[in-house]
């Protein structure tokens, strides 16, 4: 190969690459997998099973996150202030999944509580729902019916919410 066209062959490399990781952070339609039967504690300490977080077809949002995850910690700040709007027009409730570890899951409570986030928390300390989802990255977030994963998305960027609140007028019939 002559020495102009390697330069040109690595930044086509370089590209293709960038390109790749930034598409792999849209939305995505899910496969239909059905939510893992994992035991998970929430805040309070009770075992919940998470293959009853979604049994009806009330929507559910799960929401992988991190006390130490600037977007994630923007992301369901977000989701506070629609909330309540979700949960009135389209029966969604969220469920907020930490994958702090057992050593930084002790301060999740206060974390919550000084936000004042009004959904369910669980604590995934062993990070087994993670692995059971196929979650590499925080925030990662699924759109969940009658225990399905109708969609997910990963990362965060202000106006995603958005993108959430169209999949759940598609998914109900409902719209503002």
């Amino acid at each position: 190969m002559t020495r102009p066209l390697r330069p040109l062959l690595l930044a086509l490399c370089l590209w293709v690459a960038g390109t790749s990781a930034i598409l792999s952070q849209e939305s995505t339609p899910a496969s239909s997998q059905t939510l893992p039967s994992v035991k998970l504690r929430d805040i309070a300490g009770t075992t919940i099973n998470t293959s009853e977080l979604s049994t009806t077809d009330a929507p559910v949002i799960i929401s992988f996150w991190a006390t130490w995850c600037k977007p994630c910690i923007l992301e369901l700040s977000a989701y506070k202030d629609l909330y309540e709007k979700w949960e009135k027009e389209y029966g969604a409730k969220v469920v907020a999944v930490s994958i702090d570890d057992a050593r930084n899951a002790q301060k999740v409570p206060g974390f919550i509580k000084g936000r004042a986030w009004p959904f369910q928390v669980l604590l995934d300390v062993n990070q087994d729902f993670k692995r059971a989802l196929n979650v590499n990255n925080v925030p990662h977030t699924f759109l969940v019916k009658n225990g399905t994963i109708v969609w997910q998305h990963s990362a965060y960027s202000a106006g995603d919410e958005d993108d959430l609140e169209e999949e759940l007028k598609k998914l109900t019939g409902k719209g503002s």
